[in-house]
């Protein structure tokens, strides 16, 4: 079995500015910046013989490239915050590939999630901090509201491995698809 998802990896200029705005933030913990990527569809534990014919089908998913760029900030968690995260600007081609990759992985017999896409680009993942921290964490999202990076051209996307440590997750790329 393999923890695997297929991802946009980011171009050198979106991570530089990922990592200024990263610094700006009070994180309880950071995600590691060599991990930041965009995820398109959270595959979750796939044995080997679905994720070879889930592969075969992600081989035949077509979309022209198309530019993409980050837009804005904002947390998960509500009340209680437990991840923050740079937006992606409204993407009607970005939609499209997500869409047409997580009909590609259920039709190779994987369980998708079936929660609405909303990509971003996760900064920092902790457990909900005390109301104090959790204020200032809020601020610095708010300050950062204007943050934008890019355009850049997406023309492939990956398939990624995750293995999971107490020193948190390592991504090796299994396979890239080009546009």
């Amino acid at each position: 079995m393999r923890r695997v998802f297929l991802a946009l990896p980011l171009p050198e200029g979106v991570m530089s500015s990922l990592r200024v705005q990263q610094f700006l933030l009070p994180l309880p913990k950071a995600v590691e910046p060599e991990n930041f990527h965009l995820t398109l569809v959270f595959l979750g534990e796939v044995q080997d013989w679905v994720l070879e014919a889930a592969h075969e089908r992600f081989l035949d998913v077509r979309v022209a490239p198309f530019d993409l760029g980050l837009q804005g900030m904002g947390m998960f968690g509500g009340a209680k915050p437990r991840a923050v995260w740079a937006g992606v600007a409204p993407s009607e081609p970005l939609a499209r590939l997500q869409g047409k990759l997580a009909h590609a992985a259920r039709a190779a017999g994987i369980a998708v999630e079936g929660r609405k896409f909303q990509p971003h680009v996760t900064l920092g993942m902790f457990h909900p901090p005390a109301p104090e921290e959790a204020m200032r964490i809020e601020r610095a999202v708010a300050q950062g509201a204007g943050f934008a990076a890019g355009p850049w051209e997406v023309d492939h996307f990956c398939l990624y491995e995750s293995h999971l440590s107490p020193k948190g997750a390592r991504y090796d790329e299994l396979f890239r698809y080009d546009l």
